[in-house]
């Protein structure tokens, strides 16, 4: 049994996180850390019973991954809580689930060496789905094929999704790239703006959408376009919790879903 915590405890995210440590057979709950309601127990807070787990500020969170013997730490929250609650938990020697998104390339470094100098484990992954990451193994195997087609991929979220494009759409963009040797990718299009060889990247907002990810490739005469679609964000915390089962009993590195999916 693995020992996890989860920052953004009273969130809509970390509620849903609980709620699927608590039906697994793989982890326990044993920590808990957010902004608010500190020091009421997180199982109260979210309506579903009392956990003798109770919510810690981020400031005591060594101490607190310590004294719970927490083994993982699940992160869903904003990129600036990350870049500062993800070193503290790997120096804590805790390892890290971290499904935050719009992290800089100098935050995410910055997670990572923590990680490696800390000698613990950890993953970084844009989306925890399973289905997104079996769209990602498709899409690197389609686009050996279609490589000549022009690319375009096209993302939607809720209204309340504060950055774009997804790390989920530029994951999608980076596959494809490398699979294809190298592509430069344009986000949106304005004005005077012949196409390239480039990968066009373009976000919606609106509503209450989960999450949409379409990749077309069109050609001459034909197209083909692969999609995928969260219905709920069930699909996000299920795959974290698996993700922390899998890191609990990892040795210490850097992983992706595709290690832990044997993709």
């Amino acid at each position: 049994m693995i020992n996890v915590g989860v920052t953004g405890a009273s969130g809509r995210m970390g509620r849903l996180i609980i709620d699927n440590i608590l039906r697994s057979e793989d982890v326990q709950l044993t920590s808990a850390f957010d902004l608010v309601n500190i020091g009421k127990d997180v199982g109260e807070v979210a309506q579903i019973g009392t956990l003798n787990v109770p919510i810690s500020s981020a400031e005591d969170m060594e101490s607190v991954l310590k004294e719970s013997k927490t083994q993982v730490l699940i992160d869903f929250t904003i990129a600036d809580a990350t870049a500062v609650n993800a070193p503290r938990a790997a120096s804590a020697g805790v390892s890290l689930v971290i499904g935050t998104t719009g992290l800089s390339s100098e935050q995410k470094k910055t997670i990572e060496e923590s990680i490696i100098s800390n000698n613990v484990a950890g993953i970084i992954s844009p989306n925890y789905s399973i289905g997104v990451n079996v769209f990602f193994k498709i899409l690197a195997e389609a686009s050996r094929y279609l490589g000549d087609m022009d690319i375009e991929i096209i993302e939607a979220h809720h209204l309340h999704k504060k950055d774009a494009p997804s790390g989920t759409a530029l994951g999608a963009a980076k596959v494809i790239s490398e699979a294809l040797g190298g592509k430069e990718f344009v986000y949106g299009r304005e004005g005077f703006a012949p196409r390239g060889k480039e990968i066009g990247i373009h976000a919606v907002r609106g509503g209450d959408i989960v999450g949409d990810h379409t990749v077309l490739f069109a050609g001459d005469g034909e197209r083909i376009e692969i999609k995928h679609q969260a219905h709920s964000r069930q699909a996000f915390a299920g795959g974290a919790v698996k993700a922390a089962a899998w890191i609990g009993n990892a040795a210490p590195g850097l992983y992706t879903m595709q290690d832990i999916l044997g993709l």
